[in-house]
């Protein structure tokens, strides 16, 4: 009986170690979860910051296309305008280089998304394909979508009836495109606005619709495109900037430019360009 009772205490102290044991194991691992779950968290945190993301790698790469006077080449094959200028001011604010990166307008959402571009920063207008695709910083241009023709046909060409004959340039997934369809034109899609341009002066179009800052700066006398000019304008729009859905950069940008009228620094930089009329006010 003695053996017996001893036998029971002796199975109960090894059951009491092995719970003990036990117990000791799942606390542990219950803190490593914890802390797993905690260091998830933090770079959870880092990844849904579009500003921390870029400062980490140094650089905003800017998608663009070739759009004087907002984004071009000067003549050592630099990119200069007046979105390429506060692009590189935006940049070295944000303590980082500034990279330039020409992408197909009709991709620049996916650029986005893929992180091969950081920013869209193209005169882009604020439609609301745009708006709803991208996360936008507020409007910093006006603008507006315009009808290009050769010079000799110019005083046929002074509304929208007059223009079902013809065949308009455009560029692929722009606002140009958008106004073409409203307004139930013909038109063939081009790789850019000054594509479009060239279709007009080579004769392979009857006209182009561009964005009414590039037509100040490119067509008419003095310029690149003399015999061309423009005739009506089919809307109002504005210009921004736009970033990958959700980022913190749209809101740093709009800290930025508003920071930047009230010393002047838009305003020097958009006389450079000749768009000072265009100017949003960020003082109202």
């Amino acid at each position: 009986m003695k053996k017996k009772i001893v036998a029971l205490a002796l199975v109960g102290a090894m059951a009491m170690a092995l719970t003990a044991c036990g117990s000791s194991t799942s606390d542990t691992e219950s803190a490593a979860d914890e802390e797993s779950t905690s260091d998830a968290s933090d770079e959870t945190s880092d990844a849904e910051s579009d500003m921390a993301y870029v400062q980490e790698k140094g650089t905003l790469v800017v998608g663009i296309t070739d759009f004087e006077p907002m984004d071009y080449k000067d003549e050592s094959g630099n990119w200069i305008g007046f979105d390429a200028d506060m692009a590189a001011l935006f940049a070295e604010e944000l303590g980082v280089d500034v990279e330039f990166m020409e992408i197909d307008w009709d991709n620049k959402v996916l650029e986005l998304d893929a992180n091969t571009i950081d920013c869209v920063w193209n005169g882009m207008t604020l439609t609301d394909e745009v708006t709803s695709s991208m996360e936008c910083s507020d409007a910093y241009c006006n603008n507006a979508q315009v009808v290009i023709v050769p010079s000799a046909i110019e005083a046929d060409c002074q509304d929208v009836e007059s223009l079902k004959d013809m065949n308009f340039a455009v560029e692929s997934g722009s606002a140009g495109a958008e106004q073409a369809e409203a307004n139930g034109l013909t038109y063939t899609e081009v790789t850019s606005q000054a594509s479009a341009l060239m279709e007009v002066a080579a004769g392979t179009c009857d006209g182009a619709i561009i964005d009414s800052l590039m037509a100040a700066a490119m067509v008419g006398e003095g310029t690149s495109y003399a015999d061309l000019t423009y005739t009506i304008g089919l809307n109002s729009e504005e210009y921004g900037v736009g970033f990958r859905k959700g980022s913190d950069l749209a809101e740093k940008l709009n800290e930025f430019l508003a920071a930047k009228y009230e010393d002047g620094t838009i305003q020097e930089v958009a006389e450079t360009y000749g768009i000072t009329a265009a100017l949003v006010d960020f003082s109202a």
